[in-house]
């Protein structure tokens, strides 16, 4: 499936009903008054964030969507129904913002979160609603409010907590598939992941996080070279980076140079992004001597001048891996914990008096 994580689309609101100006006339009931009916309200257009959605295929193909508008009032107090109102299933982590001023019209962050993002416009008043004891027959009523028509701008960014980056050929998907549910096409070309795999890697029965592979970046990548400039933002909602790093190429090439260049394209592409925290994986391990790992660990580390965490692992044999996943999973814990304890009250600290 081709992963779509971009959408335009047109909402239209539906219109309210014109009001009605009407007068009772019955026989023997020479001054009935006036029985004109409000419109009815025209029907909304709300999002509603669906945890089973990953994609926005659905709105590559039906771009326009457009509720009923509300019935005209009647007489005989009749009030015109309201039109029902249509609801949009989108994918948890969906930036909603206007295409034209590119101002941000909802984020749906938690799953089964409900927004309105075209509003339908008011019923009309009859002339019913202008009867009063000084006008007694009033001839006024008014028309409908048009509904609300946008023009939106989808965009998908995958919820992840942790998030793999890395030159192609690295072994991200490779590693992804070994220390997770996910199950990406692994290929030895460079480019074989086309569009981010997120994958759930289970610590302990009631543990888990969850890491986003998205494809390799190569130098340039901010200006628009390779596929993962595509889908760096996918990285922008992450709790940790995890820089895979070849430490065995094929081509002769640079370990710490590569280190450098995915660092330098994170920092023009977004430095909010590239200062997150971000720990160092050199994988292919397998494929270096045993007697030479610790030589090249140093050097590489003494180059790189590095201060921050550094793993040496194999995604093929494994090796090293479940360090790796419990160290990331205590770093998710740590940052988690302190975000539910600012939203649930019960983590308030409590006095003799109760509850602060």
């Amino acid at each position: 499936m081709r992963f779509v994580d971009e959408a335009t689309i047109d909402v239209v609101a539906g219109d309210g009903g014109n009001g009605c100006m009407s007068f009772r006339r019955e026989k023997f009931i020479p001054f009935g008054g006036p029985n004109g009916g409000d419109g009815g309200r025209g029907g909304s257009v709300w999002a509603v964030a669906d945890r089973n959605l990953n994609t926005l295929i659905d709105f590559r193909y039906a771009r326009r969507h457009e509720a009923r508008h509300g019935e005209n009032g009647r007489g005989s107090d009749q009030y015109g129904a309201a039109a029902d109102d249509i609801v949009m299933r989108m994918p948890v982590g969906t930036i909603i913002s206007d295409a034209e001023t590119g101002e941000v019209v909802a984020e749906l962050l938690e799953p089964d979160e409900k927004v309105l993002i075209a509003k339908g416009g008011d019923g009309g008043f009859g002339n019913l609603h202008f009867k009063s004891s000084t006008n007694r027959a009033p001839r006024q009523k008014t028309p409908g409010w048009p509904g609300e028509h946008r023009k939106l701008k989808l965009e998908l960014r995958v919820l992840a907590d942790v998030g793999l980056l890395g030159m192609p050929n690295a072994g991200k998907s490779t590693l992804i598939a070994a220390i997770s549910n996910a199950r990406p096409k692994i290929a030895d070309y460079p480019f074989t992941t086309l569009h981010p795999n997120l994958g759930v890697v289970r610590v302990a029965p009631e543990q888990s996080f969850v890491v986003a592979d998205i494809p390799g970046l190569i130098e340039g990548a901010a200006e628009g070279a390779g596929l993962g400039h595509q889908f760096l933002r996918h990285l922008q909602r992450t709790r940790l980076l995890l820089h895979l790093v070849d430490f065995a190429p094929f081509d002769d090439a640079d370990p710490v140079e590569q280190v450098r260049a995915i660092v330098a394209e994170l920092e023009k592409y977004d430095p909010e992004l590239a200062a997150k925290p971000r720990w160092i994986v050199l994988n292919k391990l397998d494929m270096v001597p045993a007697d030479e790992r610790a030589e090249r660990l140093k050097s590489f580390t003494r180059r790189l001048r590095w201060k921050g965490p550094i793993f040496s692992i194999s995604a093929l044999t494994r090796e090293g891996c479940e360090g790796l996943v419990r160290a990331v999973y205590d770093h998710v814990a740590a940052q988690v914990r302190p975000a539910a304890e600012e939203r649930d009250p019960r983590f308030d600290p409590v006095d003799a008096d109760g509850p602060r």
